[in-house]
Order: structure tokens, then C-alpha cells, then sequence
């Protein structure tokens, strides 16, 4: 059986999908843009893209009962590498311990011209 799961604190869905599923004990988070679910508004630059992306999923995992240390897999798209280095900074101070695995790719293009969205899946 599966439960949807959706934050009020992150932005809503902009398509057919939900912000997250969960299923047998594990929360698959949809790829959070930077949108401030408040304003609206994306965040500038890749540092407060990145804060922005991790800040959603962290509101949206908060709602399932889960924090930042549940995750185990994120999924980084950067609209290009040299994004990286300024993405990676940001994202280092989300974990504490031991890091999630996680694949970093560079994207054509991102929704609403973003530069990095970010997707994850959580474990009870």
C-alpha cells in the first residue's frame, strides 16, 4: 500500500505527481526545485538554490515522521558541473555522520530554468 505524503512548508506539485510516496517503510521524495513555497519565488544563485532544494525535502520528510539522517539515496541534477563545487558546499551541511549515496548529473535544462533540483528516498 502507498501513502502520499505533502508539505504545505514545500512547494506544490507542478505536474501529475506527488511531492512523495511512501511504501513498506520508504519515502521516495520527487525532485524539490528552489521554489520558496511562500513567495513562489526561486532562490539565487547555486548556494541558495541548493539551501532551497534541501530545505523542501526537509519539510516534506518532517511531515512523513523522518529527518535528513533517514535518507539513503539522493539524486543531484545540476543544470551544469561547475555547479558542483558551489552545490556540494551547501549539501555537505545537510548531513551529519554518515552521507546518503548519491549520483550527481548534469541536465540540459531544469523546469522554470532552475539550476539544480534535488531528489531523494528516506527509510523508516
Amino acid at each position: 500500500m502507498k501513502k502520499v505524503i505533502c508539505s504545505e512548508k514545500a512547494p506544490g506539485a507542478i505536474g501529475p505527481y506527488s511531492q512523495a510516496i511512501e511504501a513498506n517503510g520508504m519515502v521516495f521524495v520527487s525532485g524539490q526545485l528552489p521554489i520558496d513555497a511562500v513567495t513562489g519565488q526561486m532562490a539565487d544563485g547555486i548556494e541558495g538554490q541548493a539551501r532551497q532544494s534541501l530545505e523542501n525535502i526537509r519539510h516534506i520528510l518532517e511531515e512523513a515522521g523522518l529527518t535528513m539522517a533517514d535518507i539513503v539515496k539522493t539524486t543531484v541534477f545540476l543544470q551544469d558541473m561547475s555547479l558542483f563545487a558551489g552545490m556540494n558546499g551547501v549539501y555537505a551541511t545537510y548531513f551529519d555522520g554518515a552521507f546518503p549515496a548519491r549520483s550527481a548529473v548534469a541536465v540540459k535544462a531544469l523546469p522554470k530554468d532552475a539550476l539544480v533540483e534535488i531528489e531523494c528516498i528516506a527509510v523508516r
